[in-house]
């Protein structure tokens, strides 16, 4: 198949296979939690909504929606009078097909499924707003299958979906040690498996995969079981800084109802400084978000090692975005990517000057 043909076929994979999962449950692979959702703070609503719908997945590199969106959370108190809905999601490309449809307003999601969906628009449907998360995504193996990183040769591999963050990564790592993988299939000299984040664990303990590269508290999960940490992703980045998690919007949302979006923006601000003051108490609402919306709790050692690899961020991190769009293509999951409009932080850079704090960069992918 001719590269642009086989990286439109992947694209519309990545946005489509989750209506298959859909059927099995709520839409989008995703479940409404609605005896969760936070009570409005009250006063006036603003943009006159009766409620915002935001989008976040039950994983610690979520940190900012799992603490801000409840517990007397900011993000509430910046809305006022306006609910906030809400909906749990279990990969990003999940997440992006309900922006499309309009079942969320807004979500937290990682870069790639970020990169797909608006590459897959034609830069229509949404606009990357503020950062989330830095780190918090490890490979991690089974020792007694996998010695070192020399050593991933025949094995088999989890991610947590096709073409999501962390898949991107992996598929990438192998590439440059030489190791063929073809992306849709996941066969090659390494094999790659894509499970549900949730499905990842069992599957290793029950020996059907030797490793995983996977996000934040899955790793530490995994480690928690015998597993070992091969690889931190921080190893491979300047600083040991990349974007994991974003904060995204529908482009039409923000472009009618700008100050809910600056309320959001807000909020989230807020939540990610107090989160780095009260990292204990901040662990303790992870841990009651996590077991509302995945079912139960962390174990305590799982939950601090998780939450040590995370650095929470208003900023998005927008140059290691681009690299990691590069990265995709370069796997051959997307042809060359043009991200010029992906971003439009003109919303929080307004939010940080009024908090005295400098603005953020773009890196040339901003909203002309």
């Amino acid at each position: 198949m001719p590269a642009s043909a086989r990286s439109r076929t992947v694209l519309g994979s990545l946005v489509f296979v989750p209506l298959l999962l859909a059927a099995a449950g709520c839409g989008y692979g995703s479940k409404a939690v609605e005896s969760g959702d936070p009570k409005a703070a009250g006063g006036k609503k603003v943009d006159g909504l009766d409620e915002v719908k935001v989008g976040y997945f039950p994983n610690v590199t979520h940190a900012t929606p799992l603490v801000g969106l409840r517990s007397g959370g900011q993000i509430p108190q910046e809305l006022g009078g306006t609910k906030v809905r809400t909906q749990v999601f279990n990969a990003g490309p999940s997440a992006i097909e309900a922006l499309n449809a309009k079942a969320v307003d807004m979500t937290w999601v990682g870069p790639s499924p970020a990169i797909n969906g608006y590459l897959k628009s034609g830069g229509k449907n949404l606009r990357i707003v503020a950062g989330a998360t830095s780190g918090g995504a490890s490979l991690v193996v089974n020792p007694k299958k996998v010695k070192s990183l020399d050593d991933l040769k025949g094995k088999r591999i989890a991610t947590p979906q096709l073409g999501n963050t962390q898949d991107v990564a992996l598929l990438h790592y192998l590439k440059g040690k030489g190791l063929k993988v073809a992306p849709e299939t996941g066969k090659g000299a390494t094999s790659v498996l894509r499970q549900d984040n949730k499905e990842i664990p069992t599957t290793f303990q029950q020996g059907g995969i030797d490793g995983a590269w996977v996000p934040e508290p899955t790793a530490s999960n995994l480690a928690g079981k015998g597993g070992k940490v091969l690889l931190n992703e921080k190893k491979l980045w300047k600083d040991g800084k990349f974007v994991t998690t974003n904060l995204v919007v529908r482009q039409d949302f923000l472009k009618k109802h700008p100050d809910a979006v600056e309320a959001v923006l807000r909020g989230s601000v807020k939540t990610n400084a107090w989160i780095r003051s009260h990292p204990g108490q901040a662990k303790q609402h992870i841990n009651e978000a996590l077991q509302r919306d995945a079912g139960k709790p962390l174990p305590q050692k799982v939950l601090n090692a998780a939450f040590a690899q995370i650095e929470v961020t208003d900023d998005p991190l927008a140059s290691t975005l681009r690299k990691q769009a590069d990265h995709a293509a370069s796997v051959g999951l997307l042809k060359k990517p043009r991200l010029a409009g992906i971003y439009d932080l003109t919303p929080l850079n307004r939010v940080l000057k009024s908090e005295g704090r400098p603005a953020v960069s773009d890196a040339g992918l901003g909203r002309k």
